[in-house]
């Protein structure tokens, strides 16, 4: 545990591809949003996510519904901790997916190209 988690607690809290794969199917869907650029987006995401790149997102945080539970994505789960951390700051219900889109794609699950 490292001196800020200690004092200042995890206010990150992170989930596996197979439990987002899995929510994804249940009743209230959460809000899955991309931080990643729009050119990485372009080469492959999440079915039905939303591209908000990380540096937009303090701009964008008045369009997302604070009712909805979020999950954020990335590459490999950093730039999406960052996005939770702000989103919890803000006080948003957001989780990271652990490992991102690298983590999504070795395990095979679908993919779309392209903006939309």
């Amino acid at each position: 545990m490292n001196l800020f988690s200690r004092f200042f607690g995890n206010t990150t809290q992170n989930l596996n591809v197979n439990q987002v794969r899995e929510w994804q199917t249940a009743a209230k869907k959460p809000l899955l949003i991309d931080v990643r650029q729009p050119e990485e987006f372009r080469e492959g995401h999440i079915p039905g996510s939303k591209l908000i790149p990380l540096g937009e997102l303090n701009h964008r945080l008045k369009d997302l519904p604070k009712d909805r539970e979020i999950v954020c994505i990335c590459r490999s789960g950093n730039r999406s901790g960052a996005a939770v951390r702000k989103l919890v700051s803000a006080g948003f219900k957001s989780y990271n997916m652990r490992g991102g889109m690298k983590a999504w794609q070795r395990a095979g699950l679908p993919l779309k190209k392209g903006l939309l």
